[in-house]
């Protein structure tokens, strides 16, 4: 049967791919080894690269066209000498070890497989009609769609015609079809990804008129795509981010709780808010400071850009006093100077802004007043702006934090250094990314960034960016739009997508969303409420009860630290999202295609958010051949389910693994106190997995480049289970300029039935069953280098 079923799947393909571009003549074929394999038709030239076996690029040149090579996206660099290239006379075939483009001759037509397996192929191709150039594809009829940036319209896209314009979209609920970060990425349930290849606007038609047709368009540039594949979703995204850079490692305050608001207005207020989370025992890491360190008003101020004394008459203090406490100060900065602003004849005066088409300097009104723009893309306004942020910087300011970067009023008629406003508006947040990241490279050599970024492009997380999902309203619709928009932005690489918890737009006063918004907010990969000040967006001015259970989910994000700090580098490494789709577990289940209110947090937890207002039960799915233990009750069950959870008001349903070592950290109030060397190790058993094993690392947490400079440890964990013995083994991989550290570790065993025979650590028989719990907790100390084992015998 399942032979059957491949035969017609090939044969509906073979269909499809037959339907092309009737216009498009087949020339000649030259390939050299070691070089591009080029196809002349009779209205252009189509040029082949392969960047690694599972990445294939395919570009379009249309007669009369220059060749333009330039990509704002890509940083792999190419490798030819991996096709096999064999011509025949109707085909032409390019291979590497994963995949085989064809090339028929005539009619024309390319398509694309993987392993043999048919994927995408060409329908007409490249088109040009009177306002815009487009390539179109064949698609299959049960393909689920993905992509297009950060949008609200359920996981699966196809049907929409989607615009890429970066907008922001103020009070967006359930559906926004249109925000800050438009990409043109598209990724099917085939498990392949299509990535257009360049900046200027357009659209990505994902079938919108129903006939099986993929469509780019754009206004002008290049006609190139990337086609990434692989095994898993883990391996395209590990593939895409080796294309487009990896993202570098956030320090690791920046996984602890911000404080933030729209805005605060002093010096004074600033510091009584912090010392408010001090006197309630609430960790926090960090404080964000809105539009009035730099103005008193909300309007007319933008672009001053340096401190406003009247009301921050000792910043320099201030941030110090901050950092004595473990709290980091980050600034809000726009891209806009303001006519009224202090900067604007000095701006005007070194040509740094965009400008008209005369040559003068571009000016319009928007929200905050009449403006100018700052031209990033000429070298004088980058030097500028970098200028600007090195002098923040160094009064102590550990980030940045860029707004309005879409950017939010950019007419069609400015005119930058490397072109038109719509030619760059969509890589204008990415490039502003790069020139702060190059910055911190130049000038902070030994920091590494924060930078806080509200639009960006494909491969903007190679700068650092941390985007976020802009001007959500504070309602349930709004919230519970919010992990689709952060599981799309992970497949497309911009894993640190989150949202201002709680909600930003509007003053709804209401607890239950606050706090159900906020225990959603432990498992994202930003932890940081934020609103418009009417109603207080810190846990410190709520009422006593969300105070506390708030206090209960920040504690908890700080207990995860280890854990989490673990995601940051295997998103480093690999590519990985934090939070990750549950068909990445099972990319075999249709039903689970559409499926986003349930979610990974890394690959052991499991989380369910709450997402509606007084809800006392959900329904929630666990992924198949897993045993999952309830993360509060330790409650095991079975995977391949949907089952219904009872709902409490301190937490949302969270579930772990079989198998998993979870890291546990504890005290903490600020990550400056945060110390490795002590974990409570959480291991949960189920005689189901006899062999199990997950890596912790650990760095300093701050310098920039720790693996390239040796400078880290991963911890390895082994669990190995032999009849009725349990034996664990502790490792590590110590890098060469690292200061080795003795450790500590409770190792917590969830999941045993009853006390076990004896436990032995090296000479000890140290143990403690608590039988409330059904848990059993063993001290282990080790040193460096040495092989740890723990030895449990169960009773028979």
């Amino acid at each position: 049967m399942r032979n059957l079923l491949l035969i017609f799947s090939i044969a509906l393909f073979t269909i499809a791919v037959t339907a092309q571009n009737s216009d498009r003549r087949f020339e000649a074929f030259t390939w050299h080894e070691d070089s591009q394999p080029t196809v002349v038709v009779n209205d252009g030239v189509y040029v082949f690269k392969a960047y690694t076996s599972e990445i294939i690029e395919t570009t379009f040149i249309p007669e009369g066209e220059a060749r333009n090579t330039k990509s704002h996206a890509v940083v792999a660099k190419p490798d030819f000498s991996i096709f096999e290239v064999s011509e025949a006379d109707k085909s032409i075939t390019i291979r590497t070890d994963a995949v085989k483009i064809v090339i028929t001759k005539r009619p024309f037509q390319i398509a694309y497989y993987y392993k043999d397996q048919p994927l995408i192929s060409e329908k007409k191709g490249y088109v040009k009609n009177d306002s815009l150039e487009t390539l179109e594809f064949n698609l299959t009829k049960d393909e689920v769609l993905y992509g297009a940036g950060a949008r609200a319209l359920g996981m699966n896209r196809r049907g929409h015609r989607l615009q890429l314009y970066n907008r922001a979209h103020y009070g967006y609920e359930t559906h926004s079809e249109l925000m800050n970060y438009t990409m043109p990425v598209v990724l099917s349930s085939k498990q392949y990804m299509l990535h257009f290849d360049n900046a200027p606007i357009g659209f990505l038609d994902l079938d919108s008129k129903g006939d099986n047709t993929l469509k780019y368009e754009t206004i002008s540039g290049r006609k190139t795509y990337q086609l990434i594949v692989g095994d898993s979703w883990y391996d395209i995204t590990n593939n895409y981010t080796k294309l487009t850079g990896r993202q570098p490692m956030l320090p690791r305050w920046a996984l602890g709780n911000f404080s933030s608001r729209f805005g605060y207005h002093s010096q004074e207020e600033v510091e009584m808010t912090i010392q408010k989370f001090k006197d309630e025992d609430i960790p926090v890491d960090a404080i964000i400071l809105d539009l009035y360190w730099f103005g008193k008003t909300l309007k007319g101020t933008i672009g001053n850009l340096e401190v406003f004394r009247d009301s921050f008459p000792d910043f320099e203090g201030m941030v110090k006093r901050l950092n004595r406490k473990g709290v980091k100060t980050i600034t809000i900065t726009e891209p806009f100077v303001l006519t009224t602003s202090k900067k604007w004849d000095e701006a005007v005066k070194k040509e740094v802004l965009a400008t008209d088409s005369t040559g003068q300097a571009a000016q319009y009104d928007f929200y905050f007043g009449n403006t100018g723009l700052i031209d990033i893309y000429k070298p004088e306004g980058e030097q500028w702006f970098w200028d600007i942020y090195k002098n923040i910087l160094n009064m102590g300011v550990a980030g940045i934090w860029g707004d309005l970067g879409e950017p939010e009023v950019h007419p069609d008629w400015v005119q930058h250094h490397t072109g038109s406003a719509n030619e760059v508006h969509n890589i204008y947040g990415h490039d502003w990314a790069r020139l702060i990241y190059e910055g911190y490279q130049r000038d902070f050599p030994n920091t590494r960034p924060f930078i806080l970024m509200r639009a960006g492009y494909s491969g903007s997380q190679r700068y650092g960016m941390i985007p976020w999902s802009g001007d959500v309203n504070r309602t349930w619709g709004g919230l519970q739009s919010q992990p689709e928009i952060a599981l799309q932005m992970g497949m497309q690489g911009l894993a640190y997508m989150h949202s201002d918890l709680g909600g930003f737009a509007g003053d709804n006063l209401d607890d239950e969303l606050y706090v159900r918004w906020l225990q959603y907010g432990v498992f994202n990969p930003v932890f940081r409420p934020h609103a418009q000040e009417d109603v207080p967006s810190e846990p410190v001015f709520r009422s006593e009860k969300a105070k506390a259970l708030a206090k209960e989910a920040i504690e908890l994000r700080y207990k995860l630290l280890p854990y989490n700090y673990n995601l940051v580098y295997e998103n480093n490494q690999f590519g990985k999202p934090l939070m990750r789709p549950l068909f990445f577990e099972e990319s075999d289940n249709p039903e689970l295609f559409n499926y986003s209110k349930t979610y990974l947090w890394g690959i052991d937890i499991l989380v369910s958010p709450v997402l509606e207002a007084e809800l006392t039960e959900q329904e929630v799915y666990f992924p198949k051949d897993q045993v999952w233990f309830d993360f509060y009750t330790h409650e095991k069950i079975e995977g391949g389910q949907t089952k219904t959870i009872q709902l409490k008001e301190n937490s949302i349903p969270t579930f772990v693994r079989a198998g998993a070592f979870i890291p546990s950290s504890a005290g903490l109030q600020t990550t400056l106190d945060y110390k490795d060397t002590f974990y409570e190790l959480h291991y949960y058993y189920d005689e189901s997995i006899t062999t199990s094993a997950r890596d912790i690392y650990t760095d300093n947490g701050l310098t920039p480049q720790p693996i390239a400079d040796e400078n880290y440890e991963i911890l390895k964990f082994k669990m190995q289970q032999d009849a009725k013995q349990l034996e664990f083994h502790i490792n590590d991989v110590i890098g060469e300029n690292t200061k080795a550290k003795d450790r500590v570790f409770q190792l917590i065993i969830h999941g045993l039935q009853e006390k076990p025979r004896k436990v032995r650590v090296g000479k000890s028989r140290e143990f403690t069953w608590i039988e409330a719990t059904k848990t059993l907790q063993i001290p282990v100390e080790r040193r460096p280098h040495e092989n740890t084992v723990v030895k449990i015998k169960l009773k028979k």
